[in-house]
């Protein structure tokens, strides 16, 4: 990206071959208008990259070994002469009719025996020698054809893998000679596993069961460990062949799509030169602050403002680096009956956001609404008329403010207040075997991120600004406590002991260790620990427990007697308890219960220079904001209005960011704790000054002296 003036990348994917224009050929008078006017649109709107390429082998490759590759040339070009810069795809991820129809072997299993059915996408087990042949070439035609063109800055392989668990025979095969390496015996694999329960000892390799009706959770805990580790060959592979043909200032990336149950997205980006990510969310009022409750019902998508930071700080942690967002909303994201186009200034709202936590790009998806398949109605910045309208509009103002404002924020790190644990391991575990419920009583799988998100929303609610740490970025105890005051460790259930031990040292160094439910239960097994609970943390905590509830409904929680902790009477305990005895912790907080009131719910306990707070529960939200206003230092710059946010970062030249945002319909004052200059429009401010935010508005500030 070095090779372009501003560091914010901003734009669409841009599907030329999809124009209803080049339907009749590329080369029509017809299809290089549209080309010439879209390209124009988006320079006029402040566009300075596209996507293109990844979805469509069919067009690369129409038969087998016979390919086109001429049709993106306009395209590259016509970017070139607008000063657009593009990320070129490989498109793996949608696999040709002739390609199935050449090789059914290759069809992805479901389960064992049950193929995928044709007619979506990522239908294909793409470990099969067959898949990765043609994969292969392909991406080497379209990668010696298009990687020196002087509009391309970097390459996309594939698109959001690990969408399926593959069960071919092949998979399964490798994946028992994966574990006969891991562990060397049969004996060693029984011990480890605890095969000897339900008579599941296995007296040779070939006895190893198929995962389908598999119910032991070590079993579980290793095919998803396995799984994932395929996903992140497999774009390891890919990307390997694109470093062949890139030049020494283009990077290699593929866009992820968080929670995919394939992925283990730390280990992806490892292997690439940049995270990218696809977050879509809710628009209107999910992003309203203080949140609507009549806006909680649910969807795929992100919601909440709450959730979109998370989802920022979650692309950040994959490397702890800057990242790309490679798709995000345009319009209405969803279905034919989800739509909900941002309100006026939410579009600059929410990438102003992403950028404040890390984004080094923000492009959309899509740039002309599709007139035809399955994403008819994903709204793209120009819709069906192809006229530009309100969505264009909004989006040229943020290009206008991106142009200016971003060279200012070049190399910006976004500041963290809080470290929130991150582990797919306990993650696949909790899928496993569930911790929580959901309202209908049946197991909740993503348990991992039901305990985990009420402490990031309860640490957002309170003002502050968390960082997602994966359990293999920690570094030392030390260099962390100065990185991260506070580190929530909530739901961390499949962990070894140096992991455990590690939390104890980080305590013990000078930081606000929260342990959360599950954390310490498990081993790197998924298997339960005998120690007392929380293993190899007890002591630090100064509470125990040997046993656990899921109460129905929700707990009242109130301050023990002389807690420094305020409690509201909303706040309140859901979903989990641990049956918590002091043990040289003192009481924070209570449950209002004739039963649980004997237990408590929230204890804190002196570690050597930190401090070690147990939270026995699932917050709610007010305890939860509650919880992290008594952990947080005071700030001026942490807004008390309930429609205000504040985040920062300080840039590569060491100056300090603030982006201030107001998440509703009334304007509202911010009293300015120092004097900054608007990077937008370049108004200055002393210390003092009323700054005032409109609807659904937002301020970039830069701090002077």
């Amino acid at each position: 990206m070095s090779n372009w003036p501003n560091p914010i990348l901003f734009g669409a994917a841009y599907y030329y071959e999809y124009q209803p224009a080049v339907v009749d050929g590329f080369d029509t008078e017809a299809a290089k208008r549209r080309l010439e006017e879209d390209l124009d649109l988006m320079a006029e709107a402040g566009f300075s990259v596209i996507r293109v390429g990844e979805s469509v082998w069919s067009t690369w490759e129409p038969e087998n070994g016979r390919f086109e590759l001429d049709w993106l040339q306009p395209v590259l070009d016509g970017a070139r002469e607008h000063g657009i810069g593009v990320v070129l795809g490989t498109p793996t991820y949608a696999v040709p009719p002739w390609l199935a129809r050449l090789y059914p072997e290759i069809a992805a299993e479901h389960r064992t025996g049950r193929r995928v059915n044709w007619g979506g996408r990522q239908e294909v087990d793409y470990t099969h020698p067959a898949f990765r042949f043609h994969a292969e070439r392909v991406n080497r035609r379209i990668l010696a054809r298009y990687a020196d063109h002087p509009a391309v800055i970097g390459f996309q392989v594939d698109n959001e893998p690990g969408v399926q668990l593959y069960h071919n025979e092949g998979v399964f095969q490798r994946f028992v000679d994966h574990l006969r390496h891991q562990y060397g015996d049969v004996e060693t694999l029984n011990r480890e596993w605890g095969l000897v329960y339900w008579s599941h000892r296995l007296s040779t390799w070939a006895d190893l069961w198929r995962p389908d009706g598999n119910a032991q959770p070590q079993y579980e805990q290793a095919w998803r460990r396995f799984q994932a580790l395929q996903t992140t060959e497999f774009i390891d592979w890919q990307a390997a062949i694109a470093r062949e043909y890139a030049l020494e200032d283009q990077f290699v990336t593929t866009c992820i799509c968080y929670g995919r149950p394939g992925i283990d997205e730390r280990a992806v980006a490892e292997r690439l030169d940049v995270t990218a990510g696809n977050p879509y969310y809710r628009m209107q009022d999910h992003l309203a602050l203080p949140v609507d409750p009549a806006s909680g019902t649910p969807h795929w998508t992100l919601s909440g403002t709450w959730s979109l930071y998370r989802a920022a700080d979650a692309m950040y942690g994959a490397r702890q680096e800057p990242f790309l967002v490679t798709e995000t909303n345009a319009q209405a994201i969803g279905e034919p009956s989800h739509n909900m186009p941002a309100y006026d200034g939410q579009w600059r709202q929410a990438a102003w956001a992403l950028v404040s936590r890390g984004a080094a790009m923000v492009e959309y998806w899509h740039w002309h609404t599709l007139h035809f398949g399955a994403e008819t109605y994903w709204g793209g910045v120009l819709p069906h008329s192809q006229k530009p309208g309100r969505t264009y509009r909004e989006l040229a103002k943020l290009g206008v403010e991106l142009r200016k404002a971003g060279p200012a924020l070049d190399g910006l790190v976004p500041h963290a207040e809080v470290a929130v644990l991150s582990s797919k391991e306990s993650e696949w575990a909790l899928a496993s075997q569930p911790a929580l419920a959901n309202a209908d009583g049946s197991p909740d799988h993503g348990s991992f991120h039901s305990i985990t998100g009420p402490f990031y929303k309860g640490a957002f609610d309170a003002g502050l600004q968390a960082r997602i740490v994966h359990t293999e970025r920690l570094g030392g105890p030390v260099e962390a406590v100065a990185e991260f005051p506070v580190l929530v460790a909530a739901g961390i259930y499949a962990a070894d002991d140096a992991l455990l031990d590690w939390l104890g040292d980080y305590a013990a160094a000078g930081g606000h260790l929260v342990l959360g439910p599950r954390t310490g239960y498990g081993d790197q097994e998924a298997r339960a620990r005998m120690d007392v609970k929380p293993a190899r943390l007890s002591e630090a905590a100064g509470v125990w427990y040997d046993e656990f509830a899921n109460p129905t409904g929700e707990l009242a929680v109130r301050p023990a007697l002389d807690s420094p902790l305020e409690l509201s009477a909303a706040a309140g305990a859901v979903k989990w308890v641990d049956g918590l005895v002091l043990d040289g912790a003192e009481a924070l907080a209570e449950y209002v219960h004739p039963h649980y009131g004997r237990f408590p719910a929230v204890t804190a306990k002196a570690q050597g220079q930190g401090r070690v707070t147990y939270v026995g529960t699932i917050p709610n939200d007010a305890l939860g904001e509650a919880l992290f206003r008594w952990m947080a230092p005071a700030d001026a710059w942490r807004p008390e209005h309930p429609s205000l946010t504040a985040t920062s970062g300080v840039t590569g030249e060491g100056r300090t960011v603030r982006f201030v945002h107001n998440w509703s319909w009334d304007a509202v004052d911010f009293a300015l704790p120092a004097a900054v200059t608007d990077a937008l429009d370049d108004t200055e401010y002393a210390a003092g000054d009323a700054l005032r935010l409109g609807s659904w508005d937002v301020k970039v500030l830069i701090e002077r002296g």
